[in-house]
């Protein structure tokens, strides 16, 4: 139940919300209709059309709705396989072999809001409602850094004890958590919508990528499960809520749908629609794009018949098809996922992960205490270190990354977006990727991490050799400076 001062908060922040969307002049671009048409009339594709879309996907530039309706419609097998295959050279050609770590930081979880199937709504009786202090977000960040984490998605409830002004004054502390080498370079955040004058706020307090979840784009199950007198009930607020953040010049943004809601296919061409009209008036897309599945919650019966849970296969299928419509974004695979299938998915086209996560309340100084349950969003299916995850990227190959590169050098938004449409992107990121990962193995690798990152690392010096001679002579320099006890390298 809420308190008098929160439904007050909560009313006048609701009559705001209903102003901007009676003066808001932007068309819903999720027509729910059109979508299930363009699904229908796309079932049961002809092989060699699959084929040709596949073949323009290759190109590089995209796919249009009813392309990836082909895809996501496709039943034969042997041409999933293709469809894998190709999802994984569009992400080598633009990203490269290499994976963007992070963390979660969950600093507040009170929330106005009574999403069905969310731990942390305000009928939850089981949950225990916490608020960082500064002193225990200092905490958790310097716990955070000693593991070696250097980005962090910082999380919210939608709340009057996390306003925007609390929202900054968090992001300040974080940046200012240091402990000689230990330390965030690069904060985004999960949380509400704003208004423009909050975004221009939180732009200011130095964050790199604002990400707001529309949840699901099918607006009747939109409504049924973000019920009336809420915030979240707001479907049009929520759906331009990156418009604004864009308006506010936060260009790097980032959208995402919570799988399990409704039909898997038709919230991932909700995601294409979504990205196309951020890019039709921005000029740049989401920066990155994200596809949860929903995972239990204490005391959340919503979550125990899902009439749409995803399977794992069709959770393979719709992570290639995204990579495949959208071949620019970065993607991100979160800890919800078990390690097992973490390891399948990711060579279909995931470029970001979060290891070594606790979505706790103070979970990560409190890491060894019972009962974190009733503090949590929902619950994870991947707990290992960060450690384990980095040696288990090295035995595939790949390069970890902890780059905060890009925010700082300006290449964001439009830049980034231009560098990645042309698959140049990658000549930044893996060098950054290689400097950032050898900072982690100097200062905290365990030896068995450290001794196989080494050979991912010197194998990769010699393939960029080839590629880019001078470049690479200038990685190996920074490397030797980097063993001589400098840090924050890049290029």
């Amino acid at each position: 139940m809420l308190s008098r001062e929160e439904k007050e908060w909560l009313d006048d922040r609701a009559k705001k919300i209903t102003e901007y969307e009676e003066k808001e002049t932007r068309k819903d671009f999720i027509d729910d209709d059109k979508i299930e048409s363009i699904l229908q009339n796309n079932r049961n594709p002809e092989p060699q059309r699959v084929r040709d879309i596949l073949s323009k996907a290759r190109l590089l530039k995209g796919l249009t709705p009813e392309e990836a309706a082909v895809l996501l419609n496709n039943e034969n097998q042997d041409l999933w396989q293709e469809i894998f295959e190709t999802a994984h050279q569009i992400k080598q050609q633009i990203y490269g072999n290499r994976i963007v770590l992070f963390a979660p930081l969950y600093i507040s979880n009170p929330c106005v809001n009574n999403c069905a199937y969310c731990g942390f709504r305000h009928s939850n009786d089981s949950l225990k409602e916490m608020v960082l202090s500064m002193e225990e977000l200092e905490k958790e960040v310097q716990v955070l850094t000693s593991h070696g984490h250097k980005r962090l998605v910082i999380v919210y409830g939608e709340h009057p004890v996390s306003d925007v002004d609390f929202m900054c004054k968090t992001i300040e502390k974080i940046y200012a958590t240091k402990d000689g080498d230990n330390e965030i370079r690069r904060v985004n955040i999960n949380a509400a919508p704003l208004f423009v004058d909050e975004y221009e706020k939180i732009k200011e307090a130095g964050i790199g990528t604002y990400q707001i979840f529309q949840e699901t784009y099918h607006h009747e199950t939109y409504k049924r499960v973000h019920p009336k007198g809420s915030l979240k009930s707001f479907y049009k607020w929520r759906l331009f809520s990156l418009h604004r953040a864009q308006e506010a010049g936060i260009d790097d943004v980032a959208i995402g749908a919570l799988l399990g809601l409704y039909d898997w296919k038709f919230e991932v061409l909700g995601l294409l629609y979504h990205a196309m009209d951020l890019e039709r008036e921005f000029g740049v897309g989401p920066h990155t794009i994200s596809f949860p599945r929903l995972e239990p919650a204490v005391n959340t019966p919503f979550l125990r018949n899902l009439p749409y849970k995803v399977s794992d296969e069709d959770f393979k299928k719709l992570v290639a098809v995204i990579r495949c419509s959208v071949p620019y974004t970065g993607m991100i695979l979160t800890c919800r996922e078990s390690p097992k299938l973490r390891k399948e998915v990711i060579p279909l086209g995931v470029s970001q992960i979060d290891a070594g996560s606790n979505i706790a309340i103070r979970g990560y100084q409190d890491a060894e205490k019972e009962g974190l349950e009733n503090r949590e969003q929902f619950q994870l299916a991947d707990s290992r270190p960060l450690d384990d995850v980095l040696y288990e990227l090295c035995e595939q190959n790949y390069i970890p990354s902890f780059c905060t590169a890009g925010y700082r050098a300006g290449r964001t938004g439009c830049q980034f977006m231009s560098f990645a449409k042309e698959g140049k992107v990658k000549y930044f990121c893996t060098p950054n990727a290689i400097l950032t990962f050898k900072e982690y193995l100097m200062n905290y690798a365990s030896p068995k991490t450290k001794m196989i990152g080494e050979k991912v690392i010197n194998a990769y010096l010699e393939d960029f050799k080839q590629e880019k001679p001078q470049r690479a002579e200038k990685l190996r320099e920074m490397l030797n400076d980097i063993e001589g006890g400098k840090r924050d390298l890049y290029f």
